[in-house]
């Protein structure tokens, strides 16, 4: 499965989720609701994924995590905030570049319209 085809699917998991729990819970349950629903589907997914740093071929755990990698190719960064910020943006990117990956996708479920508040991001490696 291509990167697009995952992230089709993950959207509409995205979707289902949203609309069953809406707005205003905790990261942790969107994202171990979110696992659920993609692995219901068939998916390979890992939740907090241990991202290392490597800084002059030295391999340092810093803390980094992926909320969610979907099919060892897909990036999900879950937020509940009031709104996203640039900061959350960079992250994404951040992340995608460490683990030499093409997509990821940012994911606000503290909103009024999910349509809006998802974004994808793209590393250009």
């Amino acid at each position: 499965m291509t990167e697009n085809e995952i992230s089709y699917k993950i959207r509409g998991a995205i979707f289902k989720v949203y609309n069953a729990l809406g707005p205003g819970l905790l990261e942790s349950a969107y994202e171990a609701v979110l696992a659920y629903e993609l692995n219901k589907q068939g998916l390979e997914v890992k939740t907090q994924v241990p991202l290392p740093l490597i800084y002059e071929e030295v391999k340092l755990d810093v803390g980094y995590r992926i909320d969610i990698l979907v099919e060892d190719k897909v990036v999900i960064e879950i937020k509940s905030v009031e709104a996203i910020s640039e900061v959350h943006h960079k992250q994404v990117i951040t992340y995608l570049k460490l683990s030499e990956l093409k997509l990821g996708l940012l994911v606000n479920f503290n909103c009024e319209d999910i349509q809006k508040s998802i974004y994808r991001k793209v590393n250009k490696l």
